[in-house]
């Protein structure tokens, strides 16, 4: 298993693509503006109290007010509004919390109108995103997440990841943190802290406590709505989640984000900055790497299968519709057979999907029947042994009497969604097809004006492979005539991600692209 993450700085956001083992199981995109973002941590003011919802809405700045339930409170509100109410008002002028006194944990089974008040003054942190005519989630309950801890303030206690198992090494772990951890501040132990020497897991709380001290200066004489703190951006939150020994390339095509991303990958991890380089190819960064193929083919409503099967993705309002076909398979040992060996390639291919396209809600996946009851039980434990890995929270229920396999998975940022459908080459989508289209003589009037008026001597055409195809191949191309007319050699590279028409001349040093 080796994992590599593929960065693509573009023009006001940069794309995030990780590979396993060469195949894309995520793709994330991320602009310029990233407020709202998970994580982020708000000063904001409370608008309105709904007993009937034991719910409020608060304004943190975005054009919907976010909405906040009483059980994302937390145990500890009252400490966490004492504590911003203090600051605010200049007498707490520390973040240390040594000498502060926690207030009593609110009730479980409380009202949301006997804690928040309307016009309140509010810490609140982001747990979704939002997402369509949604506002953002918030919870008060605030945590701050390092590579090896999550820092919990305003409590005392120490929990452990229950992935690890071995009871030694959890006693070693709670000891150290009970002893380095300041006090009225818990932590939680995550599951790459095992075997972690102490000097690690200290240098990483140091660093959460640098955070909280941090969101303490920015709150001081704060007006809400003002983001206090924000997360780390998507490629260092992937990076501190998954980095590990089968972690082996992280390829940027930017100096700038290869100097961040480097020393954020010495700070976590000192022995492995190496891994990170910078990508300086011909080619697009995600053609070289066969990413914009793969997002072709699995964002689409028809998701192809190796076999020859292929999955019906289908999204409504309130779910996701997932139908199982087999397409031109046929299995020698019979309809069962068969059936049983395409739902599992399908059940491998949704599990990767899901989690590509971050797929939230609930999802019917509509499986090719099986009469065999030991078969649907070796699809479902297969099923949950290849969702095992998606860091986001699900259940899957066991295949029905038809056949139908439910799932619930957590949302917490907007679904995904690529359009991988091109226009009409002909028609343009209007319905009405020009009286013709002289595409090489178009090409071919630029390549003129570029290389014979302007005089580009490192001029490269760049267009869908198709039409790459058309000038490169046959005993004389046109790319050879180019080279025998103009006694330069114009480079064509096929890109994937281009519609079928689309081309872009481009200086081969500079990558720049060039007008004719």
């Amino acid at each position: 298993m080796k994992y590599e993450l593929v960065i693509d700085a573009r023009e006001g956001s940069v794309w995030l693509a990780l590979l396993k083992d060469g195949k894309l199981i995520e793709l994330h995109e991320e602009k310029g503006q990233t407020d709202y973002a998970v994580g982020d941590i708000y000063h904001g003011k409370v608008r309105k109290v709904v007993p009937s919802l034991n719910a409020c809405f608060v304004d943190v700045g975005y054009e919907k007010d976010a909405f906040l339930h009483y059980l994302d409170l937390g145990p500890q509100f009252a400490s966490l509004n004492k504590f911003t109410q203090h600051t605010l008002q200049g007498k707490q002028n520390v973040a240390d919390l040594l000498y502060f006194k926690c207030e009593e944990d609110i009730p479980k089974e409380g009202t949301i109108d006997e804690i928040v008040s309307s016009s309140q003054h509010i810490l609140v942190q982001v747990a979704k995103e939002p997402i369509s005519s949604k506002g953002p989630r918030l919870s008060a309950e605030l945590t701050f997440a390092g590579r090896y801890l999550v820092l919990v303030p305003f409590s005392e206690k120490v929990s452990i990841s229950q992935k690890i198992k071995d009871p030694k090494e959890r006693d070693r772990l709670k000891d150290i943190m009970r002893d380095l951890k300041p006090k009225n501040f818990g932590v939680i132990i995550r599951t790459v802290a095992q075997e972690k020497k102490i000097e690690e897991l200290d240098a990483d709380l140091k660093n959460l406590l640098g955070k909280w001290k941090k969101m303490h200066e920015n709150l001081r004489n704060s007006a809400p709505p003002r983001r206090v703190l924000g997360e780390i951006s998507k490629a260092s939150s992937l990076l501190r989640d998954l980095l590990n020994a089968n972690f082996s390339n992280i390829y940027v095509n930017d100096e700038l984000l290869h100097e961040q991303m480097k020393s954020y990958v010495a700070t976590i991890a000192p022995d492995r900055e190496k891994i990170v380089k910078l990508y300086s190819g011909k080619l697009p960064i995600f053609e070289k790497f066969g990413i914009n193929k793969q997002i072709k083919s699995l964002f689409g409503k028809k998701v192809p299968m190796p076999s020859g099967g292929y999955l019906i993705i289908e999204h409504t309002e309130a779910m996701h519709v997932v139908d199982v076909n087999s397409g031109n398979r046929k299995d020698p040992n019979g309809q069962e057979s068969n059936a049983l060996a395409t739902n599992l390639e399908a059940a491998e291919e949704l599990a990767r999907v899901l989690q590509l396209r971050d797929m939230g809600g609930i999802v019917a996946v509509d499986f090719i029947d099986m009469h065999e009851k030991e078969n649907n039980k070796i699809l479902y434990e297969r099923l949950k042994e290849l969702m095992k890995p998606d860091r986001a929270k699900h259940n899957i229920l066991p295949p029905s009497r038809f056949g139908v396999v439910e799932i619930t998975r957590q949302r917490v940022r907007p679904e995904t969604d690529i359009k991988t459908t091109e226009k009409c080459p002909v028609c343009g989508g209007s319905g009405e097809v020009e009286s013709s289209i002289l595409l090489a003589d178009e090409i071919e009037n630029h390549l003129i004006y570029l290389v014979e008026d302007k005089g580009e001597r490192n001029v490269a055409l760049r267009v869908h492979p198709y039409l790459a195809a058309f000038f490169t191949k046959g005993l004389v191309s046109k790319q050879t005539k180019w080279f025998l007319k103009y006694k330069k050699w114009i480079d064509v590279q096929p890109i994937a991600a281009y519609p079928f028409l689309k081309y872009e001349f481009i200086n081969k040093k500079t990558k720049e692209v060039l007008e004719c």
